[in-house]
C-alpha cells in the first residue's frame, strides 16, 4: 500500500511539473507572438523621410513569406512616395490581443495610433488604425507573415 501511494504521488508530481512547464512555454509563446506583432505594427507605421531606406530594411528583416516578398516588390515606389511627400509617421501601439494561436502561427489584433506629418501641410492629428497581423515562429524567431487592416 505504501509503495503504491509513493508511486501515485511521484506520478502526480511528475504530471504537475510537466503541466507547469507546458503552461510556462505557452505563456512565453503568447508573449513572443504579441511582442513580434506589436513591433511589426510599429515598424510598419513608423517611417521617416530621413531614414526611409533603413525603415524599409527593418520591415523586411522582420517579415517572411508572401508578405515579405510583396513588400519587397513594392518597397521602391513606397520609398519614392515618402521622399516626395517628405513624410514622417510615428506609430504607437495602444492595444494588442492574441486572436488565435496554432502551433507556430498566430493572429494578433493590434490597435495603433499614427501621427503623420508631411512637409508644407498642416498636422492632421493622429489616426487610429486596427490591424490583424499574422506571425510565424521558426527557429526561435517570430516574423510577420501577413497584415490586414480591419474595421
Amino acid at each position: 500500500m505504501c509503495v503504491a501511494a509513493t508511486v501515485a504521488l511521484a506520478a502526480l508530481g511528475g504530471w504537475t511539473g510537466y503541466r507547469e512547464l507546458r503552461l510556462q512555454h505557452d505563456r512565453q509563446t503568447r508573449t513572443e507572438m504579441l511582442t513580434a506583432a506589436s513591433q511589426g505594427a510599429v515598424d510598419l507605421t513608423t517611417i521617416d523621410v530621413a531614414t526611409v531606406d533603413a525603415d524599409v530594411k527593418r520591415i523586411l528583416d522582420a517579415s517572411a513569406g508572401t508578405f515579405h516578398d510583396d513588400f519587397a516588390e513594392r518597397s521602391q515606389p513606397f520609398v519614392d512616395a515618402v521622399k516626395q511627400a517628405k513624410s514622417k509617421t510615428e506609430g504607437t501601439v495602444t492595444a494588442a490581443a492574441l486572436e488565435s494561436l496554432d502551433g507556430s502561427d498566430a493572429k494578433v489584433l493590434v490597435a495603433v495610433s499614427v501621427a503623420t506629418s508631411n512637409a508644407g501641410q498642416d498636422d492632421p492629428g493622429p489616426r487610429s488604425w486596427r490591424m490583424r497581423i499574422s506571425v510565424h515562429k521558426s527557429n526561435d524567431t517570430v516574423k510577420v507573415t501577413d497584415v490586414q487592416f480591419v474595421s
